[in-house]
């Protein structure tokens, strides 16, 4: 998504589904919002495990991404979570590794 779309879309994340009028969503109701969300999360953790981190929702409108050490941080949306990751590791973490894809690959397999 461009940059104007995400700043005229509203105060929500482009990736949420969000059930307002003029915005098309198959999940119109909390509950399926919700577990659209908790989909998006699993999704994360599989990756973060990885570098032996956490990511857990936060009453649906943030997240809170843990390490194993107990390093914490609020991350407001997606967008944010690779870099807050980066942050609290103190390296660069790269969801499109070549040794991560192979790991989650063997995992899968």
């Amino acid at each position: 998504m461009c940059a104007l779309c995400g700043i005229l879309g509203g105060t929500e994340h482009w990736t949420d589904a969000v059930a307002r009028p003029g915005v098309f969503t198959r999940n119109v109701d909390a509950a399926a919002r919700r577990r659209e969300r908790m989909k998006r999360v699993a999704a994360a953790n599989r990756v973060l495990a990885y570098y032996r981190m956490n990511l857990a929702d936060w009453h649906g409108s943030a997240f809170i991404l843990s390490t194993a050490t107990g390093k914490t941080e609020i991350v407001d949306d997606l967008a944010h979570l690779w870099m807050a990751a980066e942050r609290l590791l103190g390296r660069p973490c790269d969801p499109l590794d070549a040794e991560l894809i192979a790991v989650m690959e063997r995992e899968l397999g």
